[in-house]
């Protein structure tokens, strides 16, 4: 390759090149039978687990291009945070990414850098970061530039913590398209007898265990619905719900519904109704109007969402 298609092919594809006669302090890798591995990676190729600069990191290797990013007749290269849980929250790590490819003619190494993003950044949001556009598979292929012969080549990586910093407070939202409702039915007897407040057998719905409160003799506060111990703190539940009593009297059957949508968080763990039926419905029970004294609570629980501060 001549200086000026040199220079065109760097600025063009944000790339830029030195050389090295030593090789990557970091990661190291030699392939074989690299045309097998373009074959069947269609979804690219990960590599062992490596530690540098007090992080553990994976390199993901895309021969055909990545294809997620309409990368076509180019080699992908990303750099993947491992072990992501030790990862402090709401931190960022900046890394210098420097990629290897062994030039076997020379005996010396190209040492590619994106150009335009020297310092990479990583987060809890973001845990891979790479160079879309590595090198054209044209020149990667062509055995008198030495990175491919005889269908082997090694690839390397060195990757350098520039700086850690505490980011800004971020706030991640997830919502489903496609959310299912669950319903839980709780049969309670001896009604009029009741003095207690009453919890129902708990149920789990969107990874999260919810229960029924009921307060026979009414409530105040109107908490109806909770069970803060499944709700993380600093995270919020987007849940729609509805809570049904359903009861016979005369031989007829009756009910009373409420339904809302509302965010659980830890600090408000619960939400009902105070005033969610009449206790004078249920008074008529000594007298015997009320059916076996008995009725059914009804809940109708969606989870829409979550919601995580870091």
């Amino acid at each position: 390759m001549d200086l000026f298609n040199f220079i065109t092919h760097s600025l063009n594809h944000g790339v830029s090149r030195s050389y090295s006669d030593s090789p990557p302090a970091h990661y190291i890798k030699k392939i074989k039978s690299f045309s097998v591995l373009k074959k069947h990676s269609a979804h690219g190729h990960q590599s062992t687990e490596f530690e540098a600069g007090g992080y553990k990191w994976k390199l993901a290797l895309y021969p055909n291009g990545n294809k997620k990013k309409n990368v076509e007749d180019f080699i992908s290269v990303y750099l993947e945070m491992d072990g992501v849980k030790l990862l402090q929250a709401g931190w960022e790590v900046y890394v210098d990414l420097r990629v290897f490819l062994l030039d076997q003619n020379k005996g010396s190494y190209l040492v590619l850098q994106d150009r335009n993003i020297k310092q990479k950044c990583f987060h809890g949001a973001m845990l891979d970061a790479g160079i879309d556009k590595l090198i054209s598979l044209k020149e990667f292929t062509d055995a008198s530039n030495g990175y491919l012969v005889n269908d082997d080549c090694v690839v390397g990586a060195e990757v350098f913590v520039c700086k850690e910093k505490r980011a800004a407070k971020a706030e991640f939202l997830s919502m489903s398209y496609y959310s299912f409702t669950y319903k839980h039915v709780w049969n309670v007897e001896n009604f009029s007898k009741l003095d207690a407040i009453l919890d129902s057998e708990p149920f789990t719905v969107g990874n999260k265990k919810w229960k029924i409160v009921l307060h026979p003799k009414g409530d105040s506060n109107g908490k109806a619905l909770a069970d803060p111990e499944t709700l993380p703190p600093r995270s919020k539940t987007c849940v729609e719900f509805s809570l049904r009593i359903v009861y016979r009297m005369n031989r007829k059957t009756n009910h009373c519904q409420k339904a809302t949508n509302q965010w659980f968080d830890a600090s408000s763990p619960s939400w009902g109704w105070s005033h969610f039926i009449a206790l004078d419905t249920f008074s008529k029970a000594g007298k015997g109007d009320f059916v076996k004294d008995t009725c059914l609570v009804e809940a109708e629980v969606t989870v829409h969402g979550n919601s995580q501060i870091v």
